[in-house]
């Protein structure tokens, strides 16, 4: 009876007529009452998720990482009889539908529950572990991974956001914005960082360790839209904080010193960046020892830095040690070793070494289409070197459509205004003036 009502509401025109809305109110009130108690605390449960596909994973975590009794075996038994009674959709072998409708009537039995703000901090819970998994460098595989939770995450931050813990409050805004940064979506990543950062002070104050968090998140986004004179203030507040709360001595300190640094490397603000590279650099070998993840990062910081400054066979040394570093601990097919090969074929380019900087840069760029897919920024990084080597070769042909590319992909990603893309656009009009 209420597979078929719900079947012509969605065949009628909007707004549906009363009499098969009140067909659907009386038929879900009659199957409401036959249910257990473990099965109507299950409904009021998929009421919380977003209006979207509700992946098994996240009810079996559910099950797992809260104190709510409903465990794995009333949890499937509890699926099956709301897909026996049309009260849930089992879409395919991983992921449940709730009708829109049905999920505003679970809402109705949800405000009724003793269990209501049980069920809402224990699916914040679950949100915060999904956000918590989301890496900082996705690549594809990632994305298609933590797409359909997304819409959930949005849930947990808007309508839920009163239910995160003061633990758990930053996670999902972070995890939306590593999603977005991602895929270089740098505007609708820094509107979460944003949201975030008010958060946090709302509900912990100005000196709390997730604000600083949160301005060091902001300001990194702010860097990679090129919004330098936005991000510094954010970085020297959020440095401030961790000193004063932390102590000299701690990783987020030396995380703070780094990112700082590279802003001011960027703007070729060289006297300031090299001590700070230099202190991040140690504090970092001194709390995780020499082979780490961030050690490499530093070194490779450090390695730019010399290289901008003309420095050759220093950055050449570190650039070299940051990239066997991170095949070591990364593995061959990562993120970070493109930007190693990249930064690496940089250096050989500069000084006079293509036949050397070339396979580097093929290598980083293929590597960098397989794990980030055809449309990112570092994608169109590649892309401006690779044209920018051919083009001092004299490979003309070869050079303008990888200019072209990357032009247009960075005109999409970040916009006209970035300087990202003001400088492949000067390669582009140098190279046709060249033709000309």
């Amino acid at each position: 009876m209420l597979a078929e009502l719900l079947s012509q509401l969605e065949k009628e025109a909007p707004p549906p007529s009363e009499a098969v809305q009140s067909g659907i109110v009386a038929a879900f009130e009659s199957g409401w009452q036959s249910l257990d108690s473990a099965t109507q605390t299950l409904g009021c449960l998929l009421s919380l998720f977003a209006p979207a596909p509700i992946p098994q994973e996240l009810l079996e975590q559910f099950v797992t990482k809260t104190d709510v009794e409903l465990d794995s075996e009333k949890l499937g038994k509890g699926c099956s009889i709301l897909v026996q009674q049309a009260l849930l959709q089992h879409i395919d072998g991983e992921t449940y539908s709730l009708h829109d409708l049905i999920r505003r009537l679970f809402q109705e039995k949800l405000t009724q529950s003793a269990q209501a703000d049980n069920l809402k901090r224990g699916f914040c819970k679950v949100i915060t572990t999904v956000a918590q998994q989301m890496p900082q460098s996705l690549t594809l595989k990632d994305i298609a991974v933590f797409s359909p939770t997304v819409p959930h995450v949005l849930e947990a931050v808007t309508t839920l956001k009163n239910w995160l813990s003061n633990e758990d409050l930053i996670w999902p805004f972070i995890g939306l914005s590593r999603f977005y940064t991602g895929q270089g979506a740098y505007e609708q990543a820094a509107h979460w960082y944003e949201r975030c950062l008010t958060a946090a002070r709302d509900r912990l104050g100005e000196s709390h360790p997730d604000v600083a968090t949160s301005l060091m998140n902001l300001a990194l986004l702010y860097t990679s839209q090129g919004r330098a004179s936005e991000a510094e203030p954010l970085y020297l507040q959020a440095l401030g904080i961790r000193k004063r709360l932390l102590g000299e001595s701690h990783l987020d300190v030396a995380n703070s010193l780094n990112s700082l640094a590279v802003l001011y490397s960027s703007q070729k603000r060289y006297s300031k960046a090299e001590p700070l590279y230099t202190q991040a650099l140690e504090m970092r070998k001194q709390l995780l020892g020499e082979l780490h993840p961030d050690v490499a990062l530093s070194l490779n910081n450090l390695a730019a830095l010399y290289y901008s400054q003309g420095r050759y066979s220093e950055a050449e040394s570190l650039y070299v040690q940051a990239l066997e570093m991170r095949k070591q601990l990364l593995g061959e097919l990562h993120p970070d070793v493109a930007l190693s090969l990249n930064n690496l074929a940089a250096l050989y380019n500069s000084q006079g070494r293509p036949s050397e900087a070339e396979p580097l840069y093929v290598q980083a760029l293929e590597m960098r289409k397989q794990l980030l897919g055809e449309l990112h920024p570092d994608v169109a990084l590649s892309l401006n070197n690779l044209a920018a080597l051919y083009n001092a070769q004299g490979r003309i042909s070869e050079a303008e459509p990888l200019y072209v590319e990357a032009l247009a992909m960075y005109e999409r990603l970040l916009g006209e205004a970035h300087p990202n893309t003001a400088i492949v656009r000067r390669n582009l009009d140098s190279l046709r003036n060249q033709k000309s």
